[in-house]
Formats: C-alpha cells, sequence, structure tokens
C-alpha cells in the first residue's frame, strides 16, 4: 500500500510575517522551536489518517498551530477519528523523551531544552482544552457523538466552546491576566466557534449526505427510533446518530406501527424533495 509519510505541508501568508518579525527581535529561535513542536503534533495526526487511508487534503502551518484539511466529514468510523486526533497529542510524549535524552547526554544547551519543555507542554495543555476545533474539543464532540444524535451533539460542543471561551476571557480581565497573545489566541478560538454555530445545519446536512452514501452494513449497532407519524422528516433525520444504523418505526392513531429504513428517509429528504412531509405521509406513498 503506497503511503505518503511527509504531508502535503502549506505555510500560512501570515506566518511569513511573524518569521520576519522574528528575526527582526532575535525571537527566531524560540518560534522556531515552536514551529518544529506543531510539525510533529500534525505529522501524528497525518500519519494515523495516513494508515486509514484519509483522503487528505494538505496541512496548514501559521503562527497559532497547525491544521491537518481532509475529505472526510463524519464519513469514517468514530474509533478512527479518535484515533487520528489522539495520534497528535501522543506526539508530545515522544518529545519528552528526547528532551530527557537530550538532557541527559548534553546534546543541546540547557537554555534551549528549557524552551523546548516549556512550549512542548504549553502546547500539549493548550490542544487538550474541550474547545472545539482543539484536539479537546473533538475529543468531547466524539463523547457527545456516542450517547447523542449528531446534530445534539455537534451542536452542544459548539455552545461549550464559546461558554468556555468567553468564560476564560472574563476571568482573564477580572484577575488582570492579560497576555497578548493568550487573549487573541482565545478571540480567535471564540470567533471560530461562532462561524461554526452560523453553519451548523450545513455540517448537518453533510452528516446526512455523507451517510446516505456510506455503506452501513458494516455498522455493528442498531438503534430503533419510535415516532409519531405526525412527526416532521427533519425532526427525524435530527435524531440520527453517528456508526448507528436506525429502524424508523411509526406510531399512527390506533397504534398501528410501521417500519420505514432510514435509507428511504434519507433519499426523500435529498433526492425526492420531499422536506416539509411529516413520516407517516412518507409511508404512505411507499
Amino acid at each position: 500500500m503506497n503511503r505518503k509519510y511527509v504531508p502535503p505541508i502549506y505555510i500560512h501568508p501570515i506566518l511569513f510575517i511573524f518569521i520576519g518579525i522574528s528575526f527582526v527581535t532575535g525571537t527566531f529561535l524560540s518560534l522556531f522551536i515552536i514551529l518544529m513542536i506543531v510539525f510533529i503534533h500534525e505529522l501524528g495526526h497525518y500519519l494515523m489518517a495516513s494508515f486509514f487511508n484519509w483522503r487528505i487534503k494538505k496541512v496548514t502551518l501559521w503562527v497559532f498551530g497547525g491544521v491537518m484539511e481532509t475529505d472526510e466529514h463524519a464519513s469514517r468510523p468514530l474509533y478512527e477519528e479518535i484515533l487520528v486526533t489522539i495520534a497528535g497529542p501522543v506526539q508530545h510524549l515522544f518529545i519528552y523523551l528526547f528532551y530527557f535524552m537530550f538532557k541527559q547526554f548534553e546534546v543541546f544547551p540547557d537554555s534551549i531544552l528549557a524552551m523546548i519543555l516549556l512550549y512542548n507542554t504549553m502546547i500539549l495543555v493548550f490542544n487538550l482544552l474541550p474547545v472545539w476545533p482543539l484536539d479537546g474539543g473533538k475529543f468531547l464532540f466524539f463523547c457527545l457523538s456516542h450517547f447523542l444524535p449528531y446534530r445534539k451533539a455537534y451542536d452542544g460542543t459548539i455552545l461549550f466552546s464559546i461558554i468556555v471561551c468567553i468564560l476564560s476571557l472574563v476571568f482573564f480581565l477580572l484577575f488582570n491576566f492579560n497576555p497578548f497573545t493568550l487573549c487573541l489566541l482565545i478571540g480567535f478560538l471564540m470567533i471560530e466557534n461562532i462561524v461554526e454555530w452560523k453553519r451548523r445545519y450545513f455540517v448537518f446536512l453533510r452528516f446526512l449526505l455523507n451517510r446516505y452514501h456510506v455503506d452501513l452494513d458494516r455498522v455493528r449497532k442498531i438503534k430503533p427510533i419510535v415516532v409519531s407519524s405526525e412527526e416532521k422528516l427533519i425532526s427525524v433525520l435530527q435524531l440520527f446518530q453517528r456508526d448507528t444504523k436506525h429502524f424508523i418505526y411509526i406510531i399512527f392513531p390506533g397504534q398501528k406501527r410501521e417500519r420505514l429504513d432510514e435509507s428511504k428517509c434519507l433519499q426523500s429528504y435529498f433526492y425526492e424533495k420531499q422536506i416539509h412531509k411529516t413520516i407517516g405521509e412518507l409511508v404512505k406513498n411507499t
């Protein structure tokens, strides 16, 4: 199987500006160490995603970190997404290992080793924060997805992330803990989550569309959905969970029950354009 072990790297234009500033201010070494740690972090994501044959577009490096862009949007099993997400933070453990080896054999001066230790810890802790789209936020989303419908899990993660960002900024302002870089990062994350909140319905539709084209026979988890015949089709779709095959049981007046396969619901929504139909009307039309 042919796999690339070096990701296609894209450097954000803003990063070049910071590189130029670092040369002028004499902080290039610090920036270089940060970028190397970020690259190693993203390399962990990339190698694990490559192992599962994900469709990887590129890895972008910029001044606040990195991001791996793929064409996989909830179209892969949940365990794959968890492993790909965890693979980034795991790289920091290897960096700690090399730090102690370098310190033991005095490979680098203590000042450089101190910076490696500091930045590696800061980047690891920051990425584990339960804020989307950090690794901690993604892991929170995966945990919620295991118990809740996709729509509720995603919306809940974004709302929680926005609240954490707001509380963090309030905390910094109240206690005069006001480092510019940290506030800028929190502000960026809050804007990112506000944008995600505005496009949440598009994300949900993308999940449904991917689900329609994915072979659900590989899914072992089966969960019935019981709804009234008066329930709208979109309301039923919002009950769909990841890695779960659903059979929809419709209760008609008089306690009569009918079963509908979820693929029929998805087909009716996307291709037959029966957007405003009730689930009971779909059964009568089949």
